[in-house]
């Protein structure tokens, strides 16, 4: 990616999350933080941002970020999880087989995600944190079941709205929180 390409919002507030979770690392003082974070929200190129962070541990360089992704499939499963970039825009077109949308660990880019879904037979499990919320209003099911645990903060502020559309049939779609597993009796993780 070049350096003289223009910054976007997202490339801006990746880097002020570096830096502030560099800051907690102990790894810049609080006037450092302050100066650095001042220069991210005024930079105008990659360059600019990416000179900010270059030693730092971690720091990558800016993500790119589709805006439509397709995902096609007939049986089997997908699975998008740890660091998937969230597009603007996801297309599923799925029969007989599952698809995962892990949001846990996913890098979100945009505060809206649309799902155009077509799907028969199979699950659509979205694993939800806190501020993700997904709306299934304009879901049309058709011997689908539509199965939602929440999240358990009630009052994280919105990150990320997923707006389902389209059609299932002869399937489901699950959403909630990752199910904690237990590995000896009575201990959880």
């Amino acid at each position: 990616m070049s350096a003289e390409l223009r910054a976007a919002h997202a490339d801006r507030d990746r880097v002020v999350d570096v830096l502030t979770a560099a800051a907690g690392d102990g790894r810049l003082t609080v006037e450092e933080l302050d100066e650095r974070v001042g220069a991210a929200l005024a930079a105008r190129t990659l360059g600019e941002l990416a000179g900010l962070t270059t030693d730092l541990p971690g720091a990558a360089e800016p993500v790119p970020v589709k805006d439509v992704v397709r995902i096609e499939q007939q049986g089997g499963s997908v699975l998008r999880g740890h660091g998937w970039v969230v597009p603007r825009r996801l297309e599923i077109d799925s029969s007989w087989g599952d698809v995962t949308l892990d949001f846990t660990e996913a890098v979100i880019t945009h505060d809206t995600l649309g799902i155009d879904l077509d799907m028969q037979g199979g699950t659509l499990r979205l694993v939800t944190r806190p501020g993700v919320v997904v709306d299934t209003d304009s879901l049309a099911v058709g011997y689908a079941k539509i199965r939602s645990r929440p999240t358990g903060e009630s009052g994280a502020p919105v990150v990320l709205r997923v707006e389902i559309h389209g059609r299932m049939s002869y399937g489901r779609v699950v959403t909630g929180p990752p199910r904690r597993r237990f590995l000896r009796k009575g201990t959880a993780v």
